[in-house]
């Protein structure tokens, strides 16, 4: 059976990057560390000489983006990057090696299978995915207001999913640092997901297959991740899937590497 080790190198405001691992050779989602933290934090979990065979982008916001430039300079990977996000990345990373498609596309990145499809976010053309190396499916949703229908139906059937579960509704409510402009853009249908809309929608596809459930992109200052876990463990529950592990993340440190398989 197919096995993908996965790895979250951070999630967070503060940077997101996921290294997935199959026989030696990874992908990269999203480059939002600084490339120094990158390889550090590869190092940090035995994976620095893993071959990377490219970088697949969600957006182009800075958290998702910022290692970039100076992460293929050395590695001298490929970017992979829907439309929009491309045409607003490139001009600041003109020299790489730009692989343009449109969101909803199948990318075939040596043994990985990476599906995209369209997400509700204040981005040029976000996406997200669902890899595959046989049976073995990993679904990641980074940024996206509101759950769509397509969402729902991408993510049914995954080994494992990486979701956003960023900000609990009373504490971006009565968090004092934000203006209410900026509460309006988190919750808004193209700001993020809260711990309750997280939680509905695993609730909605949490299947036999799933087994491993990450936490991603969790607020700072309008979160905890013990306020995010029960949310998502409750709702695992309901769906009658309480053994699937609930992992937390963190913008500040690498993750554990994660063996999933079907």
């Amino acid at each position: 059976m197919a096995k993908i080790i996965l790895t979250v190198l951070g999630s967070g405001s503060r940077g997101n990057s996921l290294h997935l691992e199959h026989e030696g050779r990874a992908i990269l989602v999203d480059a939002g560390l600084s490339a120094k933290q990158l390889e550090t934090r590869m190092a940090e979990v035995g994976a620095e000489m893993v071959e990377i065979l490219g970088i697949v982008l969600t957006h182009e916001h800075g958290d998702h983006s910022a290692g970039l430039k100076t992460f293929v300079k050395k590695r001298k990977c490929p970017i992979f990057a829907s439309h929009g996000t491309k045409d607003a990345l490139e001009p600041h990373v003109a020299t790489a090696d730009w692989r343009g498609f449109e969101a909803g596309s199948k990318l075939e990145i040596g043994c990985f299978t990476v599906e995209t499809f369209p997400v509700p976010h204040d981005a040029a053309e976000p996406i997200g995915m669902r890899v595959s190396v046989g049976d073995t499916k990993i679904g990641l949703i980074s940024d996206l207001g509101f759950v769509t229908r397509l969402v729902v139906e991408r993510l049914k059937g995954c080994t494992a999913l990486v979701l956003e579960a960023n900000y609990d509704e009373a504490m971006l409510r009565a968090e004092e640092k934000r203006p209410w402009s900026v509460k309006q853009r988190i919750s808004a249908r193209h700001g993020h997901l809260s711990n309750g809309a997280a939680a509905k929608l695993v609730e909605e596809i949490a299947g036999p297959e799933l087994k491993e459930l990450f936490l991603g992109h969790i607020s700072e200052d309008c979160n905890r991740p013990e306020l995010a876990r029960r949310a998502l463990e409750e709702a695992l529950a309901r769906a009658g899937r309480k053994e699937v592990r609930v992992h937390e993340t963190s913008a500040g440190k690498v993750g554990e590497r994660i063996e999933i398989q079907a």
